[in-house]
C-alpha cells in the first residue's frame, strides 16, 4: 500500500468507524452517540447534526430523546459536556468527577470550608427535590444566605458565588441533573433537578479502561498523544488503559484488535458520500487531526489570511467525503442558506447533500450555531470569506 492510498484509505476507514457511511441509517440516538462517540455540546448545534448525519434523525426525536433520557448532556472526560446515551451515563459521569472536585478546591483556597459547600450541597438538593426543577437564579433565592458571595477575587477565579461548585459536585455524583429550560441542546439556559443516578459499579481503573477501548472504537485508532488529549490521562493511565483495551499498534495507531483485522480489508468506497458536519463533530475533534483530512493539494488552501490545514480546530464546518475535507461552510440565517465554499467541482451529490442540510437546519433548528456565544453578526465575516472563495 503506497502512502497515498494509505491516507485515503485511514480517512475512509475513520469515516466508516464513525456510522458517517449510511451504516446508522436508522439507528435511535443512543446507539448513533454509542458507536459514533459523544457528541460535543458548548451551546451549539453539534449534537442535532451528528444524529442527522448519521441516522437521519430530526431535531423533534432528538428532543423527545433528552425528555426521555435516552441522551442527556453530562460533564464526562476532562471535565468537558458531551451529549450520550444512556448506557455511558454512570460511568461518563465518573470520569469527569475530577473537574468537580478541581472546582472546589479552587473555592476552598478562598476560603470555603469542605463542610460549608456539603451543607450547601445537601440544602440545594432538598430544595430541587422539593420544589422540582429550578434555575440557578430562583434556586439561589430559594437557599438565601446559604449561598455565599466569594467578592471580586472569586470573580477572577470564575466562582463569583458558591452555588456553582455546589451544584457541579451533585452533579458529578449524580445527584441532580441540569435539565435545557425549552428542551434544546443549542440553548445554554438550564434549569437542575433531582436525579439520583446509581453509580456505575466501575472502579475509576475501570472505568479508564472502559473510555479507552470505546474511544479506540469510536475512532478506529489514535495515537498516544491523540488518546491522551481526549482522555486527560496521565501517561501511566493511559498506558495502563490501552493494555487493559488489548490494544495494538498498526499504521502508527493505537488499534483494537478486531478493528486491525477488519482495517485490512476494508476498502475504500467507490461511490461518493458526502456530509456536512459541525467543526466540532466527532470525525475531527476526538482526534483533532484536521490536517490529515486534507488532500495534500488543499492543505496550503486559506481563508481570511488562515492557512486552514494548520489550525488545531476548525474556524468553520467542513463539507466532507468518505474522511476527505472538499470544503468549508457556514449557515447564514438572514437569507436561510448555506455559505459554501468547495475545494473542487460541485457535483451532484455534494448539491443534493448541500441542500437538504440546508432544509435541515432552516426546518429543525433555525440557525446553525458552534457555541453559545455563536450569532449571525459573530459569523458574517466568515460568512462573506466563504462566499467570496467560492
Amino acid at each position: 500500500m503506497d502512502a497515498e492510498m494509505d491516507v485515503a484509505k485511514l480517512r475512509a476507514w475513520s469515516w466508516h468507524k464513525q456510522g458517517l457511511d449510511g451504516s446508522l441509517a436508522g439507528a435511535d440516538s443512543a446507539k448513533v452517540l454509542g458507536r459514533a462517540g459523544w457528541a460535543r455540546s458548548v451551546g451549539g448545534a453539534n449534537p442535532y447534526l451528528t444524529l442527522f448525519a448519521r441516522a437521519g434523525i430530526r431535531r423533534p426525536q432528538a428532543d423527545a430523546d433528552v425528555a426521555a433520557l435516552q441522551i442527556h448532556e453530562l460533564p464526562t472526560a476532562r471535565g468537558c459536556t458531551y451529549a450520550l446515551g444512556s448506557e455511558d451515563f454512570a460511568w461518563g459521569l465518573q470520569l469527569g468527577g475530577g473537574a468537580a472536585a478541581a472546582t472546589a478546591k479552587v473555592v476552598e483556597k478562598l476560603g470555603v470550608a469542605t463542610a460549608e459547600l456539603a451543607t450547601l450541597q445537601e440544602r440545594a438538593y432538598a430544595a430541587l427535590q422539593e420544589r422540582g426543577p429550578l434555575d440557578p437564579k430562583d434556586l439561589k433565592d430559594v437557599l438565601g444566605d446559604a449561598v455565599r458571595s466569594l467578592g471580586e477575587e472569586g470573580k477572577k477565579k470564575g466562582a463569583s458565588t458558591t452555588l456553582p461548585t455546589a451544584l457541579g459536585l451533585l452533579q458529578a455524583t449524580g445527584r441532580i441533573r441540569r435539565v435545557p429550560v425549552n428542551g434544546r441542546l443549542d440553548q445554554q439556559r438550564y434549569a437542575y433537578t433531582a436525579w439520583d443516578l446509581p453509580g456505575s459499579g466501575l472502579t475509576d481503573h475501570q472505568a479508564r479502561a472502559r473510555l479507552m477501548e470505546c474511544y479506540l472504537g469510536w475512532t478506529g485508532g489514535a495515537t498516544l498523544k491523540q488518546t491522551q488529549w481526549f482522555t486527560a490521562f496521565t501517561v501511566a493511565q493511559t498506558k495502563a488503559a490501552l493494555t487493559d483495551a488489548g490494544a495494538v499498534e498498526s499504521h502508527g495507531l493505537w488499534i483494537l484488535p478486531d478493528d486491525a483485522q477488519a482495517f485490512e480489508a476494508f476498502q475504500v468506497p467507490a461511490d461518493e458520500q458526502i456530509q456536512l458536519l459541525a467543526g466540532t463533530d466527532s470525525l475531527v475533534l476526538l482526534r483533532r487531526n484536521s490536517e490529515e483530512l486534507f488532500a495534500e493539494e488543499d492543505k496550503g488552501r486559506k481563508l481570511l489570511d488562515s492557512t486552514l490545514a494548520i489550525q488545531a480546530d476548525l474556524p468553520d464546518h467542513p463539507i466532507v467525503d468518505r474522511g476527505r475535507i472538499i470544503g468549508l461552510w457556514q449557515y447564514d440565517p438572514d437569507k436561510e442558506r448555506i455559505a459554501h465554499w468547495l475545494f473542487g467541482a460541485a457535483t451532484t451529490a455534494v448539491k443534493n447533500r448541500i441542500a437538504e442540510v440546508e432544509e435541515f437546519i432552516r426546518e429543525d433548528l433555525g440557525d446553525f450555531r458552534s457555541f453559545s456565544l455563536d450569532s449571525p453578526a459573530s459569523r458574517q465575516k466568515r460568512i462573506d470569506a466563504l462566499d467570496a472563495a467560492g
